[in-house]
């Protein structure tokens, strides 16, 4: 698989991600959806070809680039997280805490895990 390739399968999984959030309504954001997909492909694979490692770690290193559009999105609506800054922090706020002790506890496990094995 070459880079073009690789590249191509990516897109292609965001894109069915977009169809299948689209047709169906759902919630999710199509990425995410893509996202699944890709995963569910590289678990039935076994493996992550090099040529998609490659690419992804291209994107991933020039991932700051991608955080422009969303930084413009938020100078475009100043006025209404000015309104609503309050439901948007506690939302920040309680993520992040959820993210940490999640992140906390999958470490814990996995750390147990490994000390029972060894």
């Amino acid at each position: 698989m070459g880079i073009l390739a690789s590249i191509t399968v990516l897109l292609v999984c965001q894109l069915i991600g977009e169809t299948i959030a689209k047709v169906w309504a759902l919630p999710i954001p199509g990425p995410v959806i893509g996202m699944v997909l890709l995963f569910t492909g590289l678990v039935i694979r076994r493996g992550l070809p090099a040529d998609l490692e490659k690419s992804a770690g291209f994107l991933l290193s020039h991932l700051s680039l991608l955080f422009i559009p969303a930084g413009t999105g938020v100078v475009v609506h100043a006025k209404l997280i000015a309104q609503e800054w309050l439901p948007i922090s506690t939302a920040l706020l309680a993520g992040t805490a959820i993210t940490i002790a999640v992140t906390g506890l999958t470490m814990t496990v996995l750390l147990r895990r490994r000390s029972k094995r060894a």
